[in-house]
């Protein structure tokens, strides 16, 4: 019997996730943000075996050369080929959004599963402790963070990680008052079974797609927090290659080379373009409303 009640629960979760993928796949604009975001990081694992030059390597008869056959897109203000560290910054970039998000996600959804769960004086407390947070701006709370920590890509994940838990802990709260007044979570409570496991089987499954939506795009701010924060020092350190960082550089030399802020400036974009992209694909496709 019991292995009958599972066939019969996973048939509708199955024909969920299909229709999810077919309509993802008619989603022109989230398949571009796709193929942008595969692209990328494409680029970012192969960049130790990509036939490139040193990104930290320096040429004082090279300094900010034009874009040409030898360095396609061009050099920098001493001579370092800017292909090579758009190529190895994408590296940065992409861990630094992803692995912020983790860890946001990691530290948040339990917390706002807890809250919207129990509720009581748990809820008011991590309410109000998530409410204090969110009443900052998350950019100025990830600068302090990181500024307190130190200036490193390690730290500015974990600062840019912290200061996007909040979003998670609200976002996981609401789904979960939602969710838990539903008749099959009564149902797992009155034979008898634990919170946990309440919490874990019937719980977490129902709102993992508000929170898989929130990542996708909040990956998309933790890039341009990256590059802030290397753009002001407090990110990856020179002479490792960053989008923000070379940025920092190119800004004294808009007018005698432009190319240099050109290209890191339409990497970031790029980037945040797909992971939107793919965001509002994923919120669309995941919409049990939407048919």
């Amino acid at each position: 019997m019991s292995a009958i009640a599972q066939t019969t629960a996973a048939a509708p979760a199955k024909r969920a996730q299909n229709r999810a993928w077919r309509k993802l796949k008619a989603n022109k604009g989230a398949l571009v943000g796709l193929f942008i975001i595969a692209f990328f990081a494409a680029l970012a694992i192969l960049a130790p075996v990509l036939p490139l030059t040193d990104p930290v390597a320096t040429s004082w008869s090279a300094i900010r050369k034009a874009p040409s056959a030898a360095h396609w897109f061009g050099t920098d203000d001493i001579g370092r080929d800017i292909l090579s560290r758009m190529i190895w910054g994408a590296r940065a970039s992409l861990m630094a959004g992803i692995f912020s998000v983790a860890i946001a996600v990691a530290i948040g959804v339990p917390f706002g599963l807890v809250s919207g769960y129990y509720g009581g004086w748990i809820d008011q407390i991590i309410s109000r402790i998530t409410e204090a947070f969110l009443a900052m701006p998350f950019l100025i709370t990830a600068i302090a963070l990181a500024a307190f920590l130190g200036p490193s890509l390690t730290n500015a994940m974990i600062a840019i990680g912290l200061s996007a838990t909040p979003v998670f802990i609200r976002l996981t709260r609401g789904q979960v008052l939602a969710v838990k007044t539903e008749e099959y979570v009564e149902g797992a409570r009155s034979i008898g079974l634990r919170h946990f496991s309440i919490i874990r089987r019937y719980i977490l499954p129902n709102v993992f797609a508000p929170i898989l939506v929130q990542g996708t795009l909040t990956i998309a701010t933790a890039i341009i927090a990256e590059a802030s924060l290397s753009f002001l020092g407090l990110g990856q350190q020179p002479p490792a290659p960053s989008w923000g960082s070379m940025l920092n550089v190119a800004k004294n030399y808009l007018e005698q080379a432009p190319w240099m802020a050109m290209w890191p400036g339409a990497a970031i974009f790029l980037v945040v373009i797909g992971f939107n992209l793919l965001g509002d694909g994923l919120r669309d496709a995941l919409d049990p409303r939407e048919a």
